[in-house]
């Protein structure tokens, strides 16, 4: 190997120097004229106050929403966001989560769950502000009951009893903890762009959601928080296309455990923030969507757990 002089060695120093100055002022340039991008779905701004608590108790209750099935990063759903986004917001020392979200639990089996579950009992107890997502499972067993023969009507019975199990869910809630406020989801159309004709199917979810914001108004410090908006169409508002499926008025139809997705029109179109896998459960846009509108309430109603006694 050839040893360079003492001029060929300044000479290279000085030319990477000279190099090293001129990408230093490229990124200084580039970073003045064109800031960082900011996050897409950009957090409320809030004041904290000097009153407030340092340490909160988050409980999550309910279904695969609050298990997070659907998240490709495997965190757990918009539980762990809403957590990052409170602790980060309110400069909290810490925040405990307690994430109790079973996938395909109905309103029944979550009920069940805060009656018999003594570990879920004490976390509720303790709680500061709780969590709750229920019903599409409810509303899917009926949908699947009488797939092949759905009317509107046959959904007033099974939303009438839903309605009463919510009542008693957030009541044997409120005996465990009176304070706590509780922020309980909605359900959402994951249909709508394979069957945006079926017009019923959206009316169907609309009165199932109003159904249990009914019974959420009768609660003190229980919030409803509507999702259906955020997800159904998609991040940029898709329009669904049309199928060859309808509902069927009749009361008699024969049902056939062999019918496929394509014999019942149903057209293959992507919902940008659902689970590519399943096209059902949220993704990590959805997620992030859904722990938005958790955050928002959260803000709105911080009085309710922020603030020390």
């Amino acid at each position: 190997m050839k040893k360079l002089s003492r001029k060929q060695l300044f000479t290279w120093l000085w030319q990477a120097l000279v190099f090293f100055i001129a990408v230093l002022l490229v990124y200084v340039s580039l970073n003045q004229f064109f800031p960082a991008a900011q996050p897409i779905l950009e957090p409320l701004a809030t004041d904290t106050k000097d009153n407030q608590v340092k340490h909160v108790h988050y409980v999550a209750l309910g279904d695969s929403l609050t298990e997070g099935v659907g998240d490709q990063s495997k965190r757990g759903g918009f539980v762990p966001i809403v957590a990052e986004d409170i602790q980060e917001r309110y400069n909290l020392s810490s925040i405990e989560v307690d994430n109790y979200g079973v996938a395909g639990d109905r309103s029944d089996q979550i009920l069940k769950r805060v009656q018999k579950d003594e570990d879920l009992q004490k976390s509720l107890t303790s709680a500061d502000f709780i969590s709750v997502t229920v019903g599409g499972n409810d509303l899917m067993k009926v949908f699947q009951d009488n797939f092949f023969s759905l009317t509107v009507k046959k959904f007033n019975k099974p939303q009438k009893k839903y309605q009463k199990r919510i009542d008693t869910l957030l009541t044997e809630i409120r005996e465990l903890n009176p304070k706590a406020p509780i922020y309980l989801l909605g359900i959402y159309n994951p249909f709508y762009l394979n069957f945006p004709d079926i017009e019923d199917m959206q009316t169907i979810v609309d009165h199932w959601n109003d159904a249990t914001k009914e019974i959420v108004a009768t609660f003190d410090k229980a919030y409803f928080i509507p999702i259906n908006d955020l997800l159904y169409q998609g991040l940029d508002q898709k329009v669904g296309v049309e199928s060859d499926f309808t509902l069927d008025s009749s009361e008699d139809t024969e049902t056939s455990d062999t019918t496929t997705s394509a014999e019942i029109g149903l057209n293959q179109v992507d919902n940008n923030v659902l689970y590519e896998e399943d096209k059902f459960h949220p993704n990590n846009i959805g997620y992030q969507l859904m722990a938005n509108a958790v955050r928002d309430e959260l803000i709105k109603t911080q009085a309710d757990w922020l603030e020390k006694d």
